[in-house]
């Protein structure tokens, strides 16, 4: 639980009564063309060409770490909070993993050629503190990328549009430690000395009322919201209601925009 009293699964996933559960939805997002695509293009920021080591801090099942060690001269160690995510890591064939949290790193100064945080800062407790630590680890010339979503973005076509600000607002707020962040990742590399920070805007827009349930779980956000407190129980219902005909009727549309952040870590000296 964090301040709000809200779980956040991803910072708790052993904790979870079905831990597994959680794969399954990383597994379901990097199928979606619009994930696969914007980690396409992180990788891009993050400079990988000339090979080396790198470090992904929040690695999940380690999809993204065993895709970029497939390139040549590139090692990767994924790291993430989770023994559950790292067995998956292990299981899919990632030599290096490590269970560790990423406010605290395990490694020495400079140990990395770069490193990178996908959808990560937003559940962290502190994510000044785990830019600290990847600035850190990251030897001086190399790359620090980071993806979020920013939920003060958030726009969802039902009619009453009060109702939905209320709703996208608990999502933005509460049901995220740091949901409206992404937009002052790249003011918060720059306070940290880093310089040719690249910050790029990727708008994910979802028609399809399957991505969003099945793969958001937006259906169940109103229901979330009056369990603490945030909305009335009959407000829930009536949300659910309005996206469910906002399906029947074929206007359904939700879009939230991710920032992609990176930059270079400068000389000590």
């Amino acid at each position: 639980m964090d301040d709000h009293g809200v779980a956040h699964g991803f910072t708790s996933v052993d904790a979870q009564l079905r831990p597994d559960e959680w794969v399954g939805v990383l597994d379901r997002l990097s199928a979606e063309p619009f994930y696969a695509a914007y980690k396409r293009r992180l990788r891009d920021l993050l400079r990988t060409a000339g090979g080396g080591l790198f470090l992904e801090v929040g690695a999940g099942t380690g999809a993204a770490a065993a895709s970029l060690r497939s390139g040549d001269g590139i090692e990767v160690v994924a790291l993430d909070s989770s023994l559950t995510m790292i067995e998956q890591a292990r299981d899919r064939g990632l030599p290096f993993t490590a269970v560790a949290d990423g406010h605290r790193l395990p490694f020495a100064a400079d140990r990395f050629d770069g490193a990178w945080a996908d959808r990560v800062l937003q559940h962290v407790a502190e994510p000044g503190r785990v830019l600290d630590e990847l600035v850190r680890v990251v030897r001086p010339g190399g790359r620090i990328a980071l993806a979020d979503p920013d939920y003060d973005t958030q726009v969802v076509d039902i009619d009453d549009q009060e109702l939905a600000r209320r709703v996208l607002r608990f999502r933005a707020d509460v049901a995220l430690r740091n949901g409206t962040l992404a937009h002052r990742h790249a003011g918060l590399l720059a306070a940290r000395g880093l310089r040719d920070i690249a910050a790029e805007a990727r708008t994910l827009l979802v028609r399809d009322p399957s991505a969003a349930d099945n793969v958001l779980g937006m259906r169940t956000w109103a229901h979330t919201a009056a369990a603490h407190g945030h909305l009335e129980p009959g407000e829930a219902e009536r949300f659910v209601a309005q996206f469910d005909d906002a399906v029947r009727t074929g206007r359904f549309t939700y879009a939230v925009t991710f920032f992609l952040t990176a930059g270079t870590v400068p000389s000590s000296g």
